[in-house]
């Protein structure tokens, strides 16, 4: 007899309630239904490590901010398309303050979370040129962008960075990119599932080559300074976090609020494109949307405006504040997420002591740091398998299968962890492990 926390038979019956096709490949949004739902019949908490949100009270810069906006009335008016002017100004001294790359604030453009951002920015940069009209993933990734591809009708090319670090990218991704037919690279730095970060000198090869072959990359940086290993998120000051932007003029950074300022239930977040690009005039674009075929122009007014009709405006002046508070020091974002390292390196070993390792390990010159995910894995269980498993003892996880990743292992998230949860998940990850000998 094992010392499951939730019955096997029970567990299957949900599923089947919840029309889950395979539980081992499930969704995220799949898995948070799976936990909630056991929750509910037994009153037994969950250890959650399934959905990727914010552990933190939303920061009150912004909450009061957006309060006082709607009190001047912004509510009754619809805002411009291209993002209030007050918020375009501070995204360019977020930028140049903490990046240390110049963007101008007519290139800053506001959009409802990442996932608008990305969604427009695949759109747009699959239709820039006849016969460039697929999308390479640098994976492990978010799953949610290759949906959006779905829905678009977008072809994807992909390929797991755990063998390809270093120098070893450059061949990688040349063999996709001389081909002739990838319009834009993805990827998230720091890594979401994988929590790896890409280094300098992988992102001047990335940079180096989307200029060669004129690609668009798409830089998601929703964890933005929280590479907790360097004292990243000080204004104006060194170290700066690294970015594509530094080796390229063909970037779209992804900016997002709901991470560093815990303000995910607002939905805002900004895609920052490069000047350059912005001004680039592409026949194609002009052809299809009956405009001037303009990049910055087609992407705010004809696509991106299309999908969301602007973003609310209250919680831009929300944004704004936080953003101006960070930018002139009043507001230390970076120190307020540092949480989540110390919580990943408590969960990390209670998972290590009970025979777990952790599958993305290293960067290339480093052990991966602590932060907001990390990733581990179980003797010869597949991601799939593991999931499964670790749901009879009340942990929820994604297999890694879900995120492009080739590695067995689930990813496992620390914003939902609470004090009284860590003796609890002790003793859970004790009786897996005398389940399950090595």
């Amino acid at each position: 007899m094992g010392h499951e926390v939730f019955d096997k038979d029970l567990v299957a019956s949900v599923v089947r309630e919840l029309h889950i096709a395979d539980i081992d490949h499930a969704t995220i949004g799949e898995v948070l239904l799976v936990a909630s739902r056991l929750e509910q019949l037994t009153g037994i908490p969950f250890i959650r490590m399934d959905q990727g949100s914010p552990g933190l009270p939303a920061n009150r810069v912004g909450i009061e901010a957006e309060k006082a906006a709607l009190d001047r009335g912004v509510g009754a008016q619809y805002p411009a398309a291209d993002g209030v002017p007050e918020l375009k100004k501070e995204l360019s001294r977020f930028v140049k303050a903490f990046i240390d790359i110049d963007i101008s604030p007519r290139s800053c453009i506001p959009t409802t979370g990442s996932v608008a951002a990305s969604f427009g920015a695949f759109a747009i940069s699959t239709q820039c040129k006849p016969g460039k009209n697929k999308v390479l993933f640098i994976d492990p990734g978010f799953p949610i962008q290759k949906s959006q591809l779905r829905i678009i009708g977008v072809k994807w090319e992909q390929f797991d960075i755990y063998h390809f670090r270093g120098e070893a990218l450059r061949d990688k991704l040349e063999s996709y990119l001389r081909e002739g037919d990838i319009a834009a690279i993805v990827y998230s730095n720091p890594n979401n599932p994988a929590w790896i970060c890409l280094e300098d000198s992988e992102l001047a090869v990335i940079g180096e080559l989307a200029t060669r072959y004129d690609v668009i990359v798409l830089e998601d940086m929703a964890y933005f300074c929280m590479d907790f290993r360097q004292d990243l998120g000080h204004p104006w000051q060194p170290p700066y976090p690294p970015t594509v932007a530094r080796y390229t003029d063909n970037y779209i950074l992804m900016l997002s609020s709901s991470k560093i300022f815990s303000y995910a239930g607002q939905r805002m977040a900004a895609a920052c494109v490069s000047d350059k690009l912005f001004d680039t005039c592409y026949p194609a674009l002009a052809e299809r949307y009956a405009d001037a075929g303009v990049f910055g122009q087609t992407f705010v007014a004809s696509i991106l405006y299309m999908i969301t009709s602007g973003c609310t405006a209250s919680t831009q002046y929300g944004y704004a504040e936080m953003l101006r508070a960070s930018t002139d020091g009043e507001l230390d974002f970076a120190s307020d997420v540092r949480e989540y390292a110390r919580r990943a390196e408590r969960m990390k070993r209670i998972f290590t002591d009970n025979g777990f390792h952790i599958v993305y390990d290293y960067d290339v010159t480093r052990p991966v740091g602590d932060g907001f995910f990390f990733t581990i894995g179980y003797g010869n269980m597949s991601g799939g398998e593991l999931l499964r498993e670790l749901l009879y003892y009340g942990v929820s996880s994604i297999s890694l299968e879900t995120t492009g990743s080739r590695q067995a292992g689930v990813r496992a998230c620390t914003s939902r962890m609470r004090e009284e949860l860590y003796p609890v998940m002790e003793e859970r990850m004790k009786a897996f492990r005398a389940d399950h000998p090595l």
